[in-house]
């Protein structure tokens, strides 16, 4: 989907993209707790590599094909342009969808939603156990590596539960805005809890931080966005516009 919206037509693609030669290279967040924070459900070693070693390595790669598009678009060789496409789309998508994973959990997290976004997955899933075993199973159920994601659909108004592969960035592949993630790469379970994917999610419920999730949901008849600092890099409005 990227190629095509790339191919279609320059004029729309450099706008997109071209605040990229002024950016700021992409950092590392800090994630808000320390890596045993969430222990016993998801052990400090898995944080601390998911973190500092697989996080890091988006980053790392986002900033080096940035400034290779960077050049390609100087030089307007598009064939380089979308070549690089699926590196951004991977990288960018690293880096988004990990921003929000970690905000997503706290050591204080767990239980049920309050106010308004429980009363919303009521409405949209019949009670929060409905909703919970729906994104469980959508999660448990992603072949291969990838994430299961509660988002809000900005047309319907709703909440709705989909599945994304890779590193696929929740927005810019369906357009439902990102509220929860969960990470079903094997490098966010596998060291504790082995191929049992299913006892991650069981345990993943018990860190959920609902505030976080509450604070990213769109109230109905507004524009406002709610999301990690990266909603404001070229690269994602690029992701969000063209896919």
């Amino acid at each position: 989907m990227l190629c095509r919206a790339a191919c279609s037509s320059s004029r729309n693609l450099v706008p997109a993209l071209g605040v990229l030669g002024s950016r700021q290279k992409h950092t590392l967040p800090d994630l808000p707790y320390d890596y045993g924070a969430l222990e016993p459900h998801i052990n400090a070693q898995i944080m601390q590599l998911h973190h500092s070693k697989h996080h890091a390595a988006y980053v790392n790669n986002l900033n080096v094909v940035e400034e290779k598009y960077q050049e390609a678009l100087k030089k307007g060789d598009v064939t380089a342009q979308v070549a690089l496409q699926p590196a951004l789309k991977f990288n960018g998508g690293g880096h988004i969808n990990h921003s929000i994973f970690w905000t997503n959990l706290s050591p204080n997290g767990g239980g049920e939603p309050k106010g308004e976004l429980l009363e919303a997955i009521k409405r949209d899933f019949g009670s929060f156990e409905k909703f919970k075993e729906k994104l469980t199973a959508v999660s448990v159920g992603v072949q291969g590596s990838g994430w299961g994601w509660l988002g809000f659909n900005k047309e319907q108004g709703r909440l709705q539960i989909a599945a994304c592969s890779n590193q696929d960035p929740l927005q810019g592949t369906t357009g439902l805005v990102p509220l929860l993630g969960i990470d079903v790469w094997e490098h966010a379970y596998y060291l504790q809890y082995k191929n049992v994917r299913p006892d991650y999610l069981k345990a993943i419920w018990n860190v959920i931080n609902w505030e976080n999730v509450t604070e990213r949901r769109i109230p109905q008849g507004t524009n406002k966005l709610l999301y990690c600092s990266v909603s404001e890099c070229g690269l994602f409005r690029y992701l969000i516009n063209t896919m």
